[in-house]
């Protein structure tokens, strides 16, 4: 379950990267807009498609 659980929080903080949102990995993230965090959502959502669609599990 902990593999799941970092292999989420990698693509969650590569979705960050992608969209510009300053992301903490480890920390407070309250500062963050909703449209911020909204957006690393949409990202890692296109990602589980695009990755899906791909084949990669």
């Amino acid at each position: 379950m902990a593999k799941n659980k970092d292999a989420l929080n990698g693509l969650k903080m590569q979705a960050a990267t992608e969209v510009n949102v300053p992301l903490k990995q480890n920390g407070y993230n309250g500062d963050l807009t909703a449209k911020q965090v909204g957006s690393v959502g949409g990202q890692m959502v296109r990602k589980m498609i695009e990755n899906y669609e791909n084949g990669v599990r």
